[in-house]
């Protein structure tokens, strides 16, 4: 039988592949359509959630980054994505992409563990091997491997030695929940531009913990403009077409919400996995919500409940909480109470690195009262201890116009006052805290016990020198407010 095809057609159609390879996309459809074709991916481009986006608007966004001049918001980037959301596979993708289409570019991978980077670059040369062979320089090595136009992919080991050594353009940092912290400090300095291709450090993760590394990664990145990419299960599930709704034990999340989604998780998988998993971790892995608080010490915090906006009420008494610190945060908060018991966080100073003087003027001029009218200002009995000088944070400070006083007492007992006042056995909240005090916000959240020890009524928490201190300072007002003998009585001026 004749071939339907003779050689010089297959010559022929070998060029216009060759061609079709080589022609970079310029759209963002044109870039879902070169991976479909040629790495048989189908990235899902539908956004699903509120507030959420499709994994294609992070590929385009990583991929466009460098043809767009001058970059409106750089090339860094953040991706938190649900299990299985097909966000290692696509980052491998992206270097790809990179070393294809722009000339001598260096993409780094960096993971959580060895492995982790070892599944990315088995999905890049997954991807080589799919017809594109022909933009090696040479043969795959087993960690790295090189293109003809001087680009280059390598996998670096978790190691302060393997980051320091590196300047690239690009880096992939993924699974970063799972990093030293030491040495993704050090990897935030080995990226570097060429001529066409801007910087870039790529962080892709799950968020597992409420204060782990990827939590501060994504706070800060929201502060400073960097793009958060975030999609969940619904972004990346297939399309939903023949089921009840009704009997389907993914519809109390779903709503009819995989009825329009395009992506790739079978609706089966997604059900055995949900019949396996607690309800915390089914929303932490798969919906991408809060992360657990299994290990978190106000667990009850509710910042839709616990938050809002207060001011300062002249006919209530005023009190300030202090936890002293020099490397460690200086903080100071200023509180109100009412007669029903209500505690009314109205604002937060806090500083490291201040001579007490200096502490002690900004406390007078965020202080909205005469310090005659204060109600009490209620300090770390630390603070009393006489240093080399033969004084004390304490004694500096009444010196200074600001008559602190302190009661001793334990962690525990602290802890369990602002248990009470964030929701009592009754199920009412009485502790309130103004946006004002983002960083006590976040210590409420994220505020934890040892991680890997089960918590008992002798475990403490951890002291980690971040969420601890502003704890430390509402611990001493409700424990000092508790025993004091001024009552929480309306006053007018």
């Amino acid at each position: 039988m004749q071939s339907e095809f003779n050689n010089e057609d297959l010559t022929k159609a070998s060029k216009i592949f060759f061609a079709l390879q080589k022609h970079r996309p310029a759209t963002k459809e044109e870039l879902k359509n070169y991976i479909k074709v040629f790495l048989g991916i189908d990235v899902p481009d539908k956004i699903i959630c509120p507030e959420h986006n499709s994994p294609l608007e992070y590929l385009w966004h990583s991929f466009n980054s460098d043809f767009i001049f001058p970059s409106p918001a750089g090339g860094d980037c953040v991706i938190w994505a649900n299990r299985g959301g097909g966000k290692t596979e696509i980052a491998a993708a992206a270097a790809l992409l990179h070393s294809i289409f722009k000339s001598g570019c260096q993409t780094r991978i960096l993971a959580g563990s060895g492995e982790q980077a070892g599944r990315m670059y088995d999905y890049l040369t997954g991807f080589i091997g799919q017809g594109f062979d022909c933009f090696l320089a040479k043969r795959i090595l087993a960690d790295r491997c090189f293109f003809k136009n001087g680009s280059a992919v390598e996998v670096l080991m978790q190691s302060q030695t393997s980051v320091r050594g590196q300047h690239v353009q690009k880096l992939l940092c993924d699974e970063v929940e799972l990093f030293d912290p030491a040495v993704f400090a050090a990897a935030k300095f080995t990226t570097i531009s060429r001529p066409g291709i801007i910087p870039a450090m790529e962080i892709i993760s799950t968020m597992h913990l409420p204060y782990g590394l990827m939590h501060r990664i994504v706070t800060d990145a929201q502060k400073c403009g960097t793009p958060v990419f975030k999609w969940c299960i619904w972004e990346t599930i297939e399309k939903c077409t023949d089921r009840n709704c009704s009997a389907c034990p993914l519809w109390g999340d779903c709503g009819g919400r995989a009825k329009e989604a395009n992506g790739f998780l079978k609706v089966d998988d997604c059900i055995t996995i949900m019949k396996r998993s607690s309800r915390p971790l089914w929303e932490t892995e798969m919906l991408c919500r809060r992360p657990s608080l299994e290990s978190v010490v106000f667990d009850e915090f509710e910042p839709s409940s616990n938050v809002r906006q207060i001011d300062y009420n002249p006919n209530l008494l005023l009190y300030r909480a202090i936890d002293f610190g020099f490397v460690n945060p200086f903080v100071c908060l200023w509180i109100q109470t009412d007669v029903e018991g209500n505690i009314f966080v109205i604002d937060e100073y806090i500083r490291s690195r201040a001579a007490i003087q200096i502490h002690a003027e900004e406390i007078k001029k965020r202080t909205p009262c005469s310090e005659e009218k204060t109600a009490g200002t209620f300090c770390d009995p630390a603070g009393e201890s006489t240093d080399s000088n033969g004084t004390s944070a304490a004694r500096q400070l009444r010196q200074l116009g600001i008559q602190v006083r302190y009661r001793r007492s334990g962690i525990i007992e602290g802890i369990e006052l602002i248990r009470q006042a964030i929701r009592s056995a009754d199920g009412k909240r009485h502790l309130f805290i103004s946006p004002r005090c983002p960083r006590l916000i976040e210590a409420m959240q994220c505020y934890h016990y040892p991680e890997g020890n089960f918590k008992t009524d002798k475990e403490l928490p951890l002291k980690d020198g971040v969420y601890d201190h502003p704890i430390d300072a509402l611990r001493y007002f409700v424990i000092n407010y508790r025993y004091s003998a001024a009552k929480p009585i309306k006053r007018r001026y």
